[in-house]
């Protein structure tokens, strides 16, 4: 069973940064990459950014250029620095891992809240 654990969620003002980290553990891990999605209340949830196993980021056209998100294989944890945070941020951050077998899994999320 693979289990993710997010921190670094907190309260900021318009401009400031934050980082958010994400560990995964669990027996003979193998994946495909690492992703953050992010819900706002009363809206679905959707995606910000994502690292893959090569490295690769991709990210949502509203944070790029604010956000970096990086992986490390050999300690399977992905962070994302956010600089620039806009109240629209706000939002419970969550870590998505996408495994070979082809499951998905999530972390319990991680708040966010800009304050204006």
């Amino acid at each position: 069973q693979v289990q993710l654990a997010e921190s670094g969620g907190g309260l900021v003002q318009t401009g400031g940064s934050l980082r958010l980290s994400c560990a995964a553990t669990g027996r003979s891990l193998s994946y495909y990459g690492m992703a953050w999605f992010r819900q706002a209340p009363g809206k679905e949830r959707e995606f910000v950014a994502r690292c893959s196993w090569s490295g690769a980021t991709y990210y949502a056209d509203s944070v790029k250029g604010r956000f970096t998100i990086s992986g490390d294989n050999s300690k399977n944890t992905v962070d994302l620095q956010m600089n620039d945070l806009k109240p629209e941020d706000t939002a419970v951050y969550y870590c998505q891992l996408t495994a070979t077998s082809g499951d998905s899994y999530w972390g319990q999320g991680t708040q966010v809240t800009v304050s204006s």
